[in-house]
């Protein structure tokens, strides 16, 4: 017994449009000189010295520091991620995605995490503990205040920002 056999091809416009609009990767200086930009810098630069303080040390015998060490590194990496979107401005590329809803959860989740987080870690230091690692900790705890607080600014920008949107 014979089989036919059809095939169709066709052909997508997505493509065409995808090869010629990643031609040129727009980059945004400007963001850097805004509010958001400079707290989102802060909470790199901050964020990665909360881990590599603690990460310096024998933070795996303390279970707390292993907390810290998780919030700090998991949103020290989204931060990143969200700074080269950002600066790239691939948000514009993607509407389909609420944006300004993705930045107020995740700069809202990263305030409270990492407020348990330094509240955790200072509270975890003390001299008896391990006196070799007492400053590390110490200023690991003092630096994560520090970038609660960046976050606590973005959360605000991305709440006004969040509002302004579902007015409209």
């Amino acid at each position: 017994r014979s089989r036919s056999h059809t095939v169709t091809t066709t052909s997508s416009s997505f493509t065409a449009n995808l090869s010629g609009s990643s031609s040129t990767l727009a980059y945004d200086r400007e963001f850097l000189r805004t509010v958001p930009g400079l707290l989102m810098v802060t909470e790199i630069v901050l964020g990665l010295l909360v881990w590599t303080l603690i990460a310096g040390t024998e933070y795996f015998l303390y279970p707390a520091f292993g907390w810290v060490m998780f919030v700090a590194v998991f949103y020290w990496v989204l931060t990143v991620f969200f700074l080269i979107i950002y600066m790239t401005t691939t948000y514009t590329r993607i509407p389909q995605v609420p944006w300004t809803t993705v930045g107020l959860c995740f700069n809202g989740s990263a305030f409270v995490l990492y407020l348990i987080a330094a509240i955790v870690d200072a509270s975890s230091v003390t001299k008896e503990l391990d006196s070799h690692n007492y400053n590390s900790w110490a200023a690991s705890s003092f630096f994560a205040f520090v970038v609660t607080s960046c976050y606590a600014g973005n959360t605000y920008f991305s709440f006004i920002s969040w509002r302004s949107r579902t007015l409209q």
